[in-house]
């Protein structure tokens, strides 16, 4: 269970109304694209918002927003950079001699870096502080539920043979820690032929209403794949994405 006595005090020139994490059972769902599709959507709307990678031996968000410089830091604290679109980043990369270099460090250490992106690292004033985590229930999951006031998380999946047990994973693990589910975004939910405009479900026949119902939870979208976002993706270029299937859960976001 979650104890207020874990929780680690923010960064004295941060003011963060709400704190989102996104979450996986797996690797290899597209979360980090669908927690920048969110932070994009939610700056497009107006809002201040951050992104905190967690993903601490994966770090992706960075290059998606073609962030290569280091993280300044003073007296006072470290400072996130920002995208293009004005997206507070904090990464691993940020603070790596080298992005290319693997992050070879042991749960401990790992966990407690992603406390110092929370009380070292200057937010300043933001209305949204996405969390990205890394897949699974693990230390750094664990960490982040204990010692950051997630209000909420949205759990992010694909339609595979195994999403009942790794959704239901991930569901349980946010109800031990009492954390809110906030909803479920299926991503890689289907493609779109280009020529008929078909849709064909590339990893077999979703579930996701199903397992939903089942869960007692929602979901909040089923985002198709598409080779001009993960082209983005690769170009740094996400700061200009703006996903049109998202659109129940920045409603379930800005609800909080």
């Amino acid at each position: 269970m979650a104890n207020e006595e874990f929780k680690a005090e923010m960064n004295g020139f941060s003011n963060i109304d709400h704190v989102i994490g996104v979450v996986s059972g797996k690797g290899g769902v597209g979360k980090s694209m669908v927690t920048a599709s969110l932070a994009n959507a939610l700056a497009a709307q107006g809002y201040r918002v951050g992104i905190l990678d967690a993903d601490i031996t994966g770090p992706s968000i960075p290059k998606m927003y073609d962030i290569h410089e280091h993280a300044m830091s003073d007296t006072n604290g470290i400072y996130p950079a920002i995208s293009g679109n004005g997206i507070e980043i904090m990464s691993t990369n940020l603070v790596l001699e080298n992005e290319e270099d693997p992050v070879v460090w042991r749960g401990p250490v790992i966990a407690g870096v992603v406390k110092q992106f929370w009380t070292d690292v200057i937010w300043g004033t933001l209305d949204y502080l996405l969390i990205d985590m890394p897949p699974g229930t693990g230390d750094v999951p664990l960490t982040v539920y204990q010692s950051l006031p997630i209000e909420g998380v949205l759990i992010v999946t694909s339609p595979q043979d195994l999403v009942r047990m790794i959704v239901t994973k991930a569901f349980k693990m946010a109800q031990m820690m009492d954390i809110p589910v906030l909803g479920i975004i299926e991503n890689y939910s289907y493609l779109v032929c280009p020529d008929c405009g078909r849709k064909i479900s590339v990893f077999g026949e979703s579930h996701i209403d199903e397992i939903a119902k089942e869960l007692g939870t929602t979901v909040l979208g089923k985002i198709p794949m598409d080779a001009e976002v993960a082209k983005a993706a690769d170009e740094g270029a996400y700061a200009g994405v703006l996903s049109e299937y998202l659109d129940d859960a920045i409603v379930a976001v800005t609800k909080l």
